[in-house]
């Protein structure tokens, strides 16, 4: 038999092994192609707005992913090498050369890889229009276009692809030429951890890890309040979470089950035999790929919850930031101009005069001052009623301080608090009773946000001192009736308003649907990549373990036990392996988005939970898939 019949005999024969790997290559190739294209489409980057760099964001996007393709991809080969470590050892035995075994395993890998670039590059190319027309309607931008093919992104994907497939071709040369024939013949047989009665350092590794991820969370909810040690902060968290993890995995579960199988005097019974007992041998083994496991399941949970939260929210989070389509201040001639030109086209709208009053000041606690000089806006609750917002007003002599960044800006938002001014003859407080998280007057305009009565503003705008640092400001506002014509109405606006700082509703809805429809599009790829890659690492580190446990299960069938009695046993051991690292990556991504929601005014349990249950459900698949797999393990063990 030549080495071509030999090549192809052995990649039939391991297809099996190979398939969910060709397919998690194929989606990578395509995915990165279609990132290259995008990167480089001329119309893209023409059309987005300027201060969003598309091209950029492509391009880091598809760096992150040739990381994770690398990692998945070295770690794939090296559990091939070993699935096929005794046929190498039998090559060697029978007086073949390890250079030309490492040749035909070479050759086989490449024809894989040159497979999977070719089917990924044709899938990427056919699919680079219908992700164009995603990416588009993500970011809202409408435009007509033809098939599209650059010839710079399939260059690109070539040469990245084809530096993969040497870096792993390289990795296989390695491992042959360092591994002894007894080293190949002993890589495939599962040496068991002997489970000894745990140590008092066991015992105290154990509870550690517990307290090392719960410190990890204790420290993440100080992050938003001590933004200054942001970068130190979140590596304390990283670290003490990542090491309690791998505690957990390492120490924490074997001693746990060792627990249990002691209150049970040893007597686990076929179904614990077939779950509880491998765990018990095994968990330590896998402490390592677990814990990698755990960590970039939350990383994807938190990335893909998060960016879809921000997109969401987009409208609800604007609208907080900006309660009113249009405001000018002070700026009478400019509002006429804008309600003749909006009444010229046609556009219904609400107008109206708010007066507010602008003074510096200083935010007191007690007899304690938190900072001096602040800029404040004094506003009246009955006039912003007038305006059709939907506030509460507060009490005569009270005030309510609103703000849709508060939580950004790390303010301490414990109250009651006092605004102290100036007055001609002493200094006065405002008594802030209260915190809402959203704005009265667009976010453009500065100064801390006070809403109170119309007679506590009367009251103030009489006895406040008049200097130079006390403005009496007019507002102008409007409310859009015909939402449908408000790019046109935005285009009027800016065209009359002669002042770049001043935006409209319309405006920053636009710019930050491109920014988040970015985001989104790549967390939503690239999450994608990360759960075929976690996936898969547990798939084939599980299917490794059902070859190596398949003379048990024949033993088992011999003795007269049935398939269905073996699986219930089976199906108990993979919910413990899949489940348990979902389950702490959840509580991971669960303080994390805590932390992240400083970044949303508007809730985030509806995105997060759609986020989630998608995820999970993918997650899930590769479960069943793994008991698919094990299921017929056992019903051809005999």
């Amino acid at each position: 038999m030549n080495t071509q019949k030999l090549v192809i005999r052995s990649m039939v024969k391991n297809i099996k092994m190979y398939y969910l790997y060709f397919f998690a290559m194929i989606f990578s190739i395509s995915l990165y192609f279609i990132f290259s294209t995008l990167q480089n489409d001329h119309m893209v980057i023409t059309m987005a707005d300027a201060s969003v760099s598309f091209s950029s964001a492509f391009q880091v996007a598809g760096l992150l992913l040739i990381f994770i393709t690398i990692v998945f991809t070295m770690y794939a080969t090296n559990i091939f090498i070993r699935r096929r470590s005794q046929e190498i050892g039998l090559y060697q035995l029978i007086g073949l050369s390890k250079a030309w075994v490492t040749r035909v395993l070479i050759l086989e890998h490449t024809i894989l890889g040159l497979g999977a670039l070719l089917i990924g590059l044709m899938v990427g190319a056919l699919f680079s229009r219908l992700f164009l027309l995603l990416f588009m309607n993500l970011i809202g931008i409408e435009a007509a276009f033809g098939l599209i093919f650059s010839g710079q992104a399939f260059i690109q994907t070539i040469v990245v692809f084809a530096c993969l497939i040497a870096v792993s071709s390289l990795q296989i040369m390695m491992t042959i030429y360092r591994s002894t024939l007894l080293q190949l013949f002993q890589a495939t047989h599962q040496h068991d951890n002997i489970v000894k009665r745990p140590s008092i350092i066991s015992a105290i590794l154990g509870l550690t890890g517990f307290i090392l991820i719960g410190s990890g969370y204790y420290v993440s909810t100080f992050i938003v309040e001590y933004a200054d040690s942001l970068l130190f902060l979140m590596l304390i968290v990283l670290a003490s979470t990542i090491l309690g993890t791998y505690l957990v995995f390492h120490t924490t579960i074997s001693w746990i089950l060792y627990v249990y199988r002691k209150k049970r005097n040893g007597n686990l019974g076929l179904y614990n035999s077939l779950s509880i007992a491998p765990l018990m041998h095994r968990i330590k083994g896998h402490a390592n790929s677990l814990t990698i496991i755990t960590v970039l399941s939350a990383m994807t949970i938190t990335m893909i919850s998060l960016s879809y939260s921000l997109y969401y929210s987009i409208e609800e989070d604007v609208r907080l930031a900006m309660p009113f389509d249009f405001a000018v201040e002070n700026m009478q001639e400019e509002a006429a101009r804008i309600a003749d030109r909006l009444e010229e086209e046609q556009i219904e709208f609400d107008h109206l005069q708010l007066n507010a009053i602008r003074f510096v000041g200083a935010w007191v606690e007690g007899d304690l001052h938190v900072n001096d000089r602040r800029t404040f806006m004094l506003f009246s609750a009955e006039q912003m009623a007038q305006a059709g917002l939907d506030i509460e007003i507060p009490p005569e002599g009270e005030g309510i301080y609103h703000s849709s960044r508060a939580n950004i800006e790390g303010m301490e938002l414990s109250f009651p608090k006092y605004v102290q001014y100036a007055s001609p003859n002493e200094e006065h407080r405002l008594t802030i009773s209260n915190f809402k998280l959203e704005n009265v007057m667009n976010y453009r305009f500065w100064g801390y946000q006070i809403l109170v009565s119309e007679k506590t503003f009367q009251s103030i705008r009489e006895s406040i001192q008049e200097d130079e640092h006390t403005q009496l400001l007019t507002f102008n506002v409007f409310h859009l009736l015909d939402t449908e014509k408000s790019e046109i109405a935005s285009d009027i606006f800016l065209t009359n308003v002669d002042n770049d700082f001043i935006s409209d509703f319309y405006t920053e809805y636009e710019d930050a649907r491109q920014n988040f429809g970015l985001l989104i599009f790549i967390a939503g790829l690239l999450g994608l990549v990360f759960i075929l890659s976690t996936g898969s690492i547990l798939y084939f580190k599980q299917m490794t373990e059902a070859e190596q446990e398949k003379t048990h299960y024949r033993t088992l069938r011999q003795l007269g036990f049935e398939v269905k009695d073996m699986m219930k046993g089976i199906i108990r051991k993979q919910l413990f392996v899949y489940l348990i690292p979902l389950g702490l990556s959840l509580i991971h991504a669960a303080f994390a988005l805590n932390v992240g929601s400083v970044l949303i005014a508007a809730s985030m349990l509806t995105p997060i939970i759609m986020s989630t249950v998608v995820y999970v459900l993918i997650y899930l698949m590769f479960m069943v898939a793994t008991i698919r797999y094990y299921r017929s393990i056992v019903i051809n063990s005999l």
